[in-house]
C-alpha cells in the first residue's frame, strides 16, 4: 500500500515538472518577435547624405537635341547664369557667354572637363581655392578649379570688377560688346591681338546681344547688333578733346556739350559722342 502511494506522488511530481517546462518554453516565443521587428528598421543611406549637401547654385544641363551643335548646347545652358551676373555685376551677358564659349571650347575643353573653370582665370596670388595645372602660354600652369561651373562664372564677374585695369570697361554702354570686346584685350585679358574679333565674331553669330537687351529691358525689336558708330569715338592713350574735336571737324565747346563735360578731363576708354543724336532718340 505504501509502495503504490510512494509510485503515485512521483508520477505527479513527473507531470508538475514537465507542465512547468512547456510553460516556461512558451514565454520565449514574445522575445524572438521583438528581435524581428528590430531588425527590419532602415539604415540612412549615403544617397540621402548627398542630397542635403548639394550646393545651392545649379547649372540646368538641357537635353542634347538633334541639330544643336556644342556652341548652340553651351548658349542654352548658361545663358541664364550670364544674364544674373550681368543684373548683380554689370558686365554684358553677350560679353561674358562669348568668352565662355572661347576659353571653354564650349565647355568642352580638357581645362574646363578637369576643372569646370570656362574663363582660363589662372591661380594667381592670393587664390586659395582649389587648382589644376595645364599647359597654356608656359608649362604646367596653376588654374583655378570649381565644384560648380556657376561658380567660375561669379569668379569671372568678380575678376573683372575687383581690378583697377578693367575700371574703366563698366563706364562703356552695357549692350556696346565691340567696346567691351576691344577693352578687354586693352585691359590685358588676352595676349591674342584678334581677341576682341573672335568675341565680337561669337557675339553676331549667335545673336548673343539679345540677352543684353533682355536684362536692360529693351523690346526684342531693339535687341540689334552693334554696327560701327560713326556718331561716338572711344578715347585711346595720347588723345585730348582738342584732338578729338579736330579730327571729327567740331569744337571743342561742342563736344564736351554733346557729352555734358564739365572739364577738360578724359579717360582712355571712355567712349564720346561726336555728332548729335537723331531728334528722335
Amino acid at each position: 500500500m505504501k509502495k503504490q502511494l510512494i509510485y503515485t506522488l512521483l508520477g505527479l511530481l513527473i507531470l508538475s515538472s514537465c507542465g512547468t517546462q512547456n510553460r516556461v518554453a512558451k514565454t520565449k516565443k514574445p522575445t524572438k518577435k521583438t528581435t524581428r521587428i528590430v531588425k527590419t528598421k532602415p539604415p540612412v543611406t549615403e544617397t540621402e547624405e548627398v542630397e542635403t549637401t548639394s550646393p545651392e547654385v545649379k547649372v540646368t544641363v538641357p537635353n542634347p537635341s538633334a541639330g544643336k551643335t556644342a556652341t548652340e548646347l553651351y548658349i542654352e545652358t548658361y545663358s541664364e547664369v550670364a544674364k544674373k551676373e550681368m543684373e548683380r555685376h554689370g558686365i554684358p551677358a553677350s560679353i561674358t557667354l562669348a568668352q565662355g564659349i572661347l576659353e571653354s571650347g564650349s565647355g568642352k575643353g580638357p581645362l574646363t572637363l578637369r576643372s569646370n573653370n570656362h574663363f582660363g582665370i589662372k591661380c594667381h596670388k592670393g587664390w586659395k581655392g582649389q587648382r589644376v595645372y595645364h599647359d597654356d602660354d608656359e608649362d604646367q600652369e596653376c588654374f583655378r578649379k570649381y565644384a560648380n561651373p556657376a561658380y567660375s562664372f561669379t569668379d569671372h564677374s568678380l575678376f573683372l570688377t575687383g581690378r583697377s585695369r578693367y575700371a574703366f570697361l563698366f563706364k562703356l554702354p552695357k549692350d556696346d560688346y565691340k567696346a567691351w570686346a576691344k577693352g578687354l584685350r586693352k585691359a590685358g585679358y588676352a595676349t591674342d591681338r584678334k581677341y576682341p574679333a573672335k568675341l565680337i565674331s561669337l557675339i553676331e553669330r549667335y545673336e548673343l546681344y539679345k540677352y543684353d537687351a533682355e536684362v536692360l529691358g529693351k523690346k526684342p525689336e531693339d535687341a540689334q547688333k552693334v554696327t560701327t558708330h560713326n556718331d561716338r569715338y572711344t578715347v585711346t592713350k595720347g588723345d585730348t578733346l582738342y584732338s578729338i574735336a579736330r579730327k571729327h571737324k567740331i569744337s571743342v565747346e561742342k563736344l564736351k556739350s554733346l557729352n555734358g563735360l564739365e572739364s577738360n578731363d578724359i579717360f582712355e576708354g571712355q567712349v564720346l559722342f561726336v555728332k548729335p543724336l537723331p531728334k528722335d532718340f
